[in-house]
């Protein structure tokens, strides 16, 4: 009887915590907005609209293809590491490279983010250049205490190529034994000052700190830029446009109605099908999609939902709801041996694991491939699969599991519950 109270209890909490999280997911928790709320799920270009940039190589003559190559990865990789995945870049002619950013719908905003030449240059105050942006071998954003004080801020580590060193010790070398005042060893990207720390000793270490008043955004895109790398020429801007969503203003809304309607129908199919066990799924999968829309509100700074984003929630569903299908088939198939209830379970979930668990992996493995290799929606698709698809496999493994143990456990043993 204890027992029978303990499952009871369990059960009751775990349809709490399943409430909990869709309360988060569609309301907000403190600081972070609800998945329908402002600012909850950065949306793609062919959602909400955003920035049209037309880009032309400053350069005498024409630029080679190899050049341009060059400038595309760069831009490309400077756009994922500042979070817009879902943006497109493409070669127009011989000199010219077309950007569409979603989400920013001021292209001037666009053009600040995503800077044209990233040139960073190390200077004194007689404007003497010692080091420059190819003396970088990368940079990362981080926090902690920058000073002997042992106070932690935002700052940005560089890692000095092995050649660059001894530059970088002659600068500071110079600039510490400046006796006028202007001990000061400016930090300056695209000719904006962006730091200018003071330098009192001779600094010979590969490791170098830029510290200033960053908060976590700065210092990560200063370092995302900084390590997306110097192009090979410049760029001027020739066109700067504002875009419309591709897909109109209420494709959102519409995908979401046809993936809720979709979600129902599968649930009635399953809980006609599978009677108490279908009810459990339908459970697990309310609680999937609760958690998968807290991950697009708090992952919205490296996904941005997109149609084929959508699209990959929908298909990581029908995986999760396959999952089921394949662990439900196999407790009626025991159950038709003749075991109990709680036999069948064990032996059916035993059963189905290996199943499971190779579709799944493959499905995982495919999604990480795409994101590897794809660029631009490709990219979002399998993020939002991958995300989707290990959430399914938690939903379907776990979380059913859990539920349906917990039941067996309440006495509820009557074989015709279970579809048999």
């Amino acid at each position: 009887m204890k027992k029978q109270s303990t499952n009871v209890i369990a059960f009751i909490v775990a349809l709490a915590v399943i409430a909990a999280l869709v309360c988060i997911a569609i309301f907000g928790i403190g600081n972070m907005p609800g998945v329908f709320e402002e600012g909850g799920v950065t949306k793609g270009l062919d959602l909400v609209g955003g920035s049209y940039i037309v880009y032309e190589a400053d350069v005498e003559g024409a630029p080679s293809a190899e050049d341009m190559a060059t400038v595309k990865s760069m831009m490309r990789n400077r756009l994922d590491s500042l979070g817009y995945t879902e943006a497109t870049v493409a070669l127009s002619g011989d000199n010219r490279i077309s950007i569409e950013i979603p989400s920013i719908t001021n292209p001037e905003e666009a053009v600040q983010k995503l800077g044209s030449t990233a040139v960073l240059m190390f200077c004194d105050i007689d404007g003497t250049v010692w080091l420059e942006g190819t003396d970088i071998e990368y940079a990362s954003a981080m926090y902690g205490p920058t000073d002997q004080t042992g106070i932690s801020s935002n700052y940005v580590s560089l890692k000095l190529k092995d050649e660059a060193v001894s530059k970088f010790a002659d600068a500071t070398e110079s600039v510490s034994k400046r006796t006028d005042g202007n001990n000061i060893l400016f930090i300056i990207l695209d000719n904006e000052i962006i730091s200018y720390p003071m330098v009192d000793q001779r600094i010979s270490s590969s490791d170098v700190m830029i510290t200033g008043q960053f908060t976590p955004e700065d210092a990560k895109w200063l370092a995302d830029l900084i390590s997306a790398g110097q192009l090979p020429f410049a760029l001027k801007e020739v066109q700067l446009e504002s875009v419309g969503p591709t897909l109109g203003e209420k494709a959102l809304n519409t995908s979401l109605f046809a993936g809720a309607i979709g979600l129902v129908l599968v649930m009635v199919f399953m809980i006609v099908f599978y009677k108490l066990p279908g009810i459990v799924a339908s459970i697990a999968l309310i609680a999937y999609s609760a958690i998968m829309g807290i991950i697009l509100v708090v992952g919205n700074s490296f996904i941005n939902l997109s149609l084929p984003g959508i699209a990959g929630i929908i298909l990581s569903i029908g995986m999760a709801v396959d999952a089921n299908v394949v662990i439900f088939e196999r407790i009626k198939e025991e159950l038709r041996l003749g075991r109990s209830v709680g036999a069948a379970f064990t032996g059916g979930f035993k059963r189905a694991y290996a199943a499971v668990i190779d579709s799944n992996v493959t499905t995982l493995i495919a999604a990480a491939v795409l994101w590897y290799f794809g660029t631009g929606t490709v990219k979002g698709f399998a993020i939002t699969l991958f995300i989707g698809v290990a959430l399914s496999l938690i939903s379907a493994v776990l979380i059913t599991r859990f539920l349906l143990a917990r039941i067996i456990g309440m006495k509820v043993v009557n074989k015709k519950y279970y579809g048999a």
